[in-house]
């Protein structure tokens, strides 16, 4: 498996990750539309990491400063991980965290942010394995599928 910032002509493969890994479990937005677009001005390729094997795309991560703000230029926040269903269990959603932090270390991010549902225990079980924890947590900030949900703010340090 080999990790690689994304390119525009990965985008129809992407958007079909994407419509098939989408699930109540981890998503606060309605299921992508089939054919909607996937990149745009506001989540340029450049934003993503993507891992591939044998010519398949298996997944991606996106990653970004939090806000334009300067003054927390320095942190870096997931804003997105999706995984092929075909491809689970297999460490891509780890190898992609993994390389999402590395680059942001090597860009001069000092910290990771991310959000996740309090109840995606298999996204807090594999954030937890590459080293996030729980900052704080927003009580009954999503009504989703009938249900109030959590939301966990979760970070990991970049720098020692």
């Amino acid at each position: 498996m080999q990790i690689r910032v994304a390119r525009a002509e990965d985008e129809p493969v992407l958007a079909r990750i994407d419509r098939a890994a989408w699930s109540y479990l981890s998503d606060v937005v309605p299921q992508p539309a089939e054919g909607a677009e996937f990149f745009g001005e506001r989540c340029p390729p450049e934003e993503f990491l993507v891992a591939e094997a044998d010519g398949l795309l298996l997944g991606y991560i996106r990653q970004g400063p939090p806000t334009p703000l300067a003054s927390n230029q320095h942190i870096r926040q997931i804003r997105g991980l999706a995984v092929s269903p075909d491809a689970r269990g297999r460490g891509v959603g780890q190898a992609l965290v993994e390389a999402a932090c590395n680059a942001a270390r090597e860009a001069g991010a000092r910290r990771m942010t991310l959000r996740v549902l309090a109840h995606n225990a298999p996204a807090r079980r594999l954030y937890g394995r590459c080293g996030f924890q729980v900052d704080g947590v927003s009580p009954e900030e999503f009504w989703i599928n009938g249900a109030y949900v959590d939301d966990v703010w979760m970070s990991r340090r970049l720098v020692g």
